[in-house]
């Protein structure tokens, strides 16, 4: 993207800058996530399948007359299963997602990563990215139990964190703070920008879904119906992981041009100048513990003595 066309835009701008940035780079994108998220959901069926309980495995159903033992081995089976599919899924989420911004910043960064190029940068961020995600997680959600406002407050104010965490190298706290810094005084613009691209990326995840509704559920067919719905889930995370992060990447940096000047920063830097300093926005009193200085025209010249009264 031209330095010199940056500029602050609403909310509108930043869902049709994000959907065209999409649209450009749309084949790199789709294969740096199905690469990812492909195997993982088909292996997340067959793991579904094969960890599947049997009736017997809880226990004699109400109506039978036979009591039976639970089969605790097939219990402790079905749970590994189930704990092995959300840890894949987390992984899979946070490195599809991580290639997917580094695609699209390549639009404001004068660069068009491919996407073996965009995976291998996901994957050396991967511990910082699974950290920031746990920490975000269970801060979030403490704020939703401790009053539900201070959980959709800190939800808004983090949006940044991951861009930040990827193309400024700040973990940890130092990700949400800058998050929370750069979102200040544009927490709800940015959280209407956010809102839009989770509702578009919602009903386009229904269509596709409701398009394989019959494969899965018109059968008995367990395993037909698992691998249905792992192409339902690849091909919504295909579509729509992509767009979610150029939606936040665009937010990322219409608050660095907004707050920073990043725009005059960009520009400076492809001209080969070193970029201005950015003026302080509240310009205060001098310290209070500096040592007071002596008055204008201190000292008095010679022969000079007070005036009577």
């Amino acid at each position: 993207m031209d330095a010199a066309q940056l500029r602050p835009l609403s909310i509108g701008e930043i869902l049709d800058v994000s959907i065209k940035i999409y649209r450009e780079r749309f084949v790199t994108l789709v294969k740096a996530v199905a690469v990812v998220v492909g195997p993982v959901s088909l292996l997340t069926a067959l793991v579904q399948v094969s960890a599947l309980p049997d009736a017997e495995t809880f226990g004699t159903p109400i109506d039978s007359p036979v009591v039976t033992t639970p089969d605790f081995g097939d219990l402790w089976a079905f749970l590994a299963g189930i704990l092995v599919v959300g840890l894949l899924g987390f992984v899979a989420t946070q490195v599809a997602t991580a290639a997917s911004f580094k695609v699209v910043s390549g639009a404001y960064l004068d660069a068009a990563p491919g996407w073996q190029e965009s995976l291998r940068f996901a994957l050396s961020k991967l511990r910082s990215l699974m950290w920031l995600a746990l920490l975000t997680g269970v801060l979030v959600g403490l704020g939703f139990l401790a009053c539900i406002v201070p959980g959709v407050y800190l939800y808004g104010a983090w949006v940044a964190a991951v861009p930040v965490l990827l193309l400024e190298d700040r973990r940890g706290r130092r990700a949400l703070g800058r998050s929370r810094e750069l979102v200040s005084g544009r927490w709800w613009a940015t959280v209407g920008a956010l809102l839009a691209a989770i509702i578009l990326a919602a009903i386009v995840q229904a269509l596709i879904s409701a398009l394989l509704f019959a494969v899965v559920f018109s059968g008995q067919n367990e395993f037909v119906q698992a691998i249905a719905q792992a192409l339902a889930n690849t091909a919504g995370s295909v579509l729509t992981t992509p767009f979610t992060a150029a939606v936040v990447t665009v937010i990322y940096f219409d608050l660095r041009v907004r707050k920073e000047g990043f725009d005059v920063e960009l520009l400076a830097r492809r001209v080969g100048v070193k970029p201005p300093a950015v003026a302080p926005t509240d310009v205060g009193p001098p310290p209070t513990d500096a040592p007071p200085g002596p008055p204008p025209g201190w000292p008095p010249p010679s022969g000079w003595r007070p005036p009577d009264g």
